[in-house]
């Protein structure tokens, strides 16, 4: 309606008697008439001068970008003294949008964001993000994570937290370096830090304590390697367990220890049996756990791990002894020579396992310049690889050339015995030192002064032991 008729219905309706809505507020009604200055057809118009005349908004869209006349300066125009300092479209000029989610590619990421690894964020329960770009490309959801390179100790590839590692204080490794101790540059050799007076007094008295079993009895020397066999199993368990895990301690030691007495009375088939109850034991003592916080499959891994590294490999030298417990015959003179098989051949096996040591260790030290596997140990060579082979084949061929040995007579055989030892015992003692890297400590125990733990000095014989047996199974040396 127009503003004539507006007015004439606002005069009609007179609310004054009423009072206004507001005591203190005047009237709308006693305000005065606005009056227009022009004709009633008066159009809303601009100046021409001041940029041309709007176009009817019946018009159809020209489509033309709005430019600013020739000579005028532009908002933010660098030429522009009043706008130097302003420059509105400078930040979409080298950029192109991006989305909200979206991370820059182009920013250098700050050092200690480089530091942190994708298992260190799941640790505390911060994932990794992924663009939202890359959502869109690959279809992935936002829960995607990628997956570490490596395992941390102490957690999974789930990466829920387990006990954290222990502190500083426990560690049985030394101090770390400071300013005083300089850290050793990796991959260059390393020396041992071993007091070699204590170890081969050690030694050899570990050897005469053996040997004096051997010749005792059958049963004197398996309750000796059992007693080894239980030392090495609480090392690694109270090792492990200080770095973070949580082994099932009680059926790992159990099982270590009751694999060996099974083998030595019942046989190589009581094997198989031994290590399926011993993970089925192993598993059950999880299975009351809480939530899944208690980390059942890392730990679950890390109890068996030392179930067969330990407990089946060391049940090998029970089943060796048994060599000795089988009759053969019922002649005295057949018979005796039957009850030295077993102890022949373990007595052996230790005396070529410690010439290899010996050998490594002396042409290691000396001319030992390639490492086998740096990252695994330095101090391991080539050159002492060999050295150990020529030191275990000259100890065993002493012993067949003197005829020191009732059943293994035979050069040929002691000499693939030799090959055997050569081979697996530098094996075992890297898997021992792969072990300890992987976990960052030195040693395993400290009980076996000069050598380290139990099982830092009988690592190489847990490899040889199965070689041996199944050489001897097939070879058979006393039925020559």
């Amino acid at each position: 309606m127009s503003d004539d008729i507006w007015r004439d219905r606002r005069d009609d309706d007179d609310f004054s008697e009423f009072g206004s809505l507001f005591d203190e507020a005047a009237p709308t009604q006693s305000l005065p008439e606005v009056t227009s200055t022009g004709s009633a057809d008066e159009s809303l118009s601009f100046d021409e001068s001041a940029g041309g005349a709007l176009p009817h908004w019946t018009e159809p869209p020209t489509g033309e970008i709005p430019r600013f006349a020739a000579g005028e300066a532009s908002p933010g125009d660098a030429h522009d003294p009043d706008h130097e300092e302003l420059d509105v479209w400078s930040s979409f000029s080298s950029e192109s949008p991006v989305w909200k989610d979206d991370e820059s590619v182009d920013v250098e990421p700050a050092p200690a964001d480089m530091q942190r690894t994708a298992q260190q964020r799941r640790v505390v329960d911060q994932p990794e993000r992924v663009s939202g770009q890359h959502r869109r490309v690959t279809g992935e959801s936002e829960a995607v994570t990628r997956e570490p390179s490596r395992i941390t100790i102490g957690t999974d590839p789930s990466g829920m937290p387990r006990r954290p590692p222990a502190q500083a204080g426990r560690r049985r490794s030394g101090p770390p370096p400071g300013p005083g101790r300089p850290r050793q540059a990796p991959g260059a050799p390393a020396s041992s830090g071993r007091d070699m007076p204590t170890a081969i007094a050690v030694g050899l008295l570990i050897a005469a304590a053996f040997t004096a079993a051997l010749i005792y009895k059958p049963v004197a020397a398996a309750a000796v390697i059992v007693v080894i066999l239980g030392f090495a199993a609480v090392e690694f368990y109270d090792k492990v367990a200080e770095k973070g895990y949580r082994p099932a301690v009680v059926p790992g030691i159990v099982t270590c220890v009751a694999g060996p007495l099974a083998a030595y009375w019942l046989g190589v088939g009581t094997i198989p049996l031994v290590l399926a109850f011993g993970f089925m034991a192993t598993a059950g003592s999880f299975i009351g756990a809480r939530s899944v916080d208690a980390g059942p499959m890392p730990n679950i891994s890390i109890t068996t791990l030392g179930i067969v590294w330990i407990g089946i490999l060391g049940s090998f030298a029970m089943l060796i002894l048994r060599f000795s417990t089988q009759e053969i015959s019922q002649i005295e003179a057949v018979q005796a020579i039957a009850e030295n098989r077993g102890t022949d051949t373990l007595f052996l096996l230790a005396l070529g396992v410690v010439a290899n040591d010996v050998g490594a260790l002396f042409i290691g030290s000396a001319i030992g310049n390639t490492p086998l596997r740096r990252w695994i140990s330095p101090n391991k060579t080539v050159e002492g690889f060999i050295g150990g082979a020529l030191f275990t084949i000259c100890a065993l061929m002493f012993v067949g050339l003197t005829g020191r040995s009732d059943t293994w007579q035979s050069n040929w055989h002691l000499l693939a015995m030799a090959a055997v030892i050569a081979v697996m015992a530098p094996m075992g003692d890297l898997v021992e030192s792969m072990f300890k890297r992987n976990l960052d400590v030195k040693d395993f125990g400290s009980i076996v002064k000069g050598h380290g733990g139990v099982l830092d000095r009988f690592d190489g014989f847990l490899f040889v032991l199965p070689g041996v047996y199944y050489l001897t199974l097939v070879l058979e040396p006393w039925a020559l």
